[in-house]
């Protein structure tokens, strides 16, 4: 976007703030657009904030260029000494409000349903994705989000076939988007007696939880089976038939729920993530026909993407998308050094769509 096109946005987006202002100030003229107007009022006022420290750093160069000319020798170098600091400071501060120009992704904000899966690697890949599992359950500790198991399937040794689970709280989409893929580790299991490492997998999956006014499902296009809940190895778990799998019949989707003794509440679990499901597909429809951007994305959210590979002998962590490793494996399935990648990759992206945008 060219100096000239930039400038009359930012006029743009001030003239506006100002409307919205005035428009807030009187409250009774608005009727039921209040809370959208107040919506858009609070997004833009800190980005009009940091178009005014922009303009007003700019305003504050030109005055120290002509001071810079002065005949007065002390005069010059003072000048000259302010000039240099804010030559440092404005590139930085036109990155923050181009970056703030970028069109969010609606589904930032939103909360997100993780789903882990054992890959290739049989019980060790199992027991990879339990690991996985309470990474992620330290790491939403450590962020102040809820973390509700929805559903899980596990082996006789203790490892996850499969686990669902709710991530609720301040921003969970925007932070656990870049998850998903194939996760690799290496590593000697501890069933293996001669030592020898083993490569295995899981792979993760992270949707934006969806509102029934994001996905309309018709009743018609649902199966729903109830079934008796059973524990591992076939335990019965419950009496009656409170378990639920439903079946999207046009597009052959299915979702089980079991862990909840009551068959509505099973039902409406298993709905919820039916709709994450269904809304991502449509996401990911909208990123197919915008594939020319899809070259400068960091990751696609494939789940065959192999996105990051856990080395435990050597004691780090690679991140393939961004090539950056970290040698201090323990933290980051700790959930404590994880954002460490997590702010690397939402860099990474807002580098490449800014490229895009110029």
């Amino acid at each position: 976007m060219s100096e000239s096109a930039l400038e009359g946005r930012f006029d743009k987006l001030v003239r506006r703030h100002a409307e919205l202002a005035a428009a807030l100030a009187d409250p009774a003229r608005l009727g039921g657009d209040f809370a959208k107007l107040s919506k858009e009022y609070s997004d833009l006022t800190p980005l009009v904030e940091k178009i005014a420290t922009l303009k007003t750093a700019r305003a504050e160069r030109n005055d120290l260029a002509a001071l810079a000319g002065e005949a007065d020798p002390d005069m010059r170098a003072l000048a000259a000494g302010e000039l240099a600091a804010l030559d440092k400071r404005l590139p930085e501060l036109e990155r923050q409000v181009r970056l703030m120009l970028l069109p969010k992704d609606e589904a930032d904000e939103r909360n997100a349903i993780l789903e882990l899966r054992a890959g290739t690697g049989g019980e060790e890949a199992a027991l990879f994705a339990t690991v996985l599992f309470r990474m992620y359950q330290r790491y939403a500790a450590l962020h102040g989000w809820r973390f509700e198991v929805m559903d899980w399937s596990e082996t006789g040794l203790g490892g996850y076939k499969e686990a669902i689970i709710a991530v609720s709280g301040r921003n969970v989409f925007e932070r656990l988007k870049f998850e998903s893929g194939v996760h690799r580790v290496q590593r000697v299991p501890e069933t293996e007696g001669s030592g020898r490492i083993h490569t295995s997998a899981a792979t993760v999956a992270v949707l934006p939880e969806a509102e029934e006014v994001d996905v309309h499902i018709e009743d018609k296009d649902l199966r729903i089976d109830v079934f008796r809940s059973s524990g591992p190895g076939g335990q019965s778990v419950n009496t009656t038939d409170s378990a639920v799998r439903i079946t999207h019949l046009p597009t052959g989707l299915v979702v089980q729920q079991q862990d909840e003794k009551s068959q509505h509440k099973n039902k409406a679990k298993a709905m919820k993530v039916l709709r994450a499901r269904l809304y991502e597909r449509q996401r990911q429809a909208a990123d197919a026909a915008r594939a020319h951007s899809r070259k400068t994305q960091v990751g696609s959210g494939d789940r065959s993407e192999r996105i990051r590979t856990y080395n435990f002998p050597q004691g780090r962590v690679t991140d393939h998308r961004i090539n950056m490793t970290l040698y201090k494996i323990d933290k980051v399935l700790s959930g404590e050094a994880l954002d460490e990648f997590v702010d690397a990759l939402i860099a990474e992206d807002q580098a490449a769509r800014l490229s895009e945008a110029e």
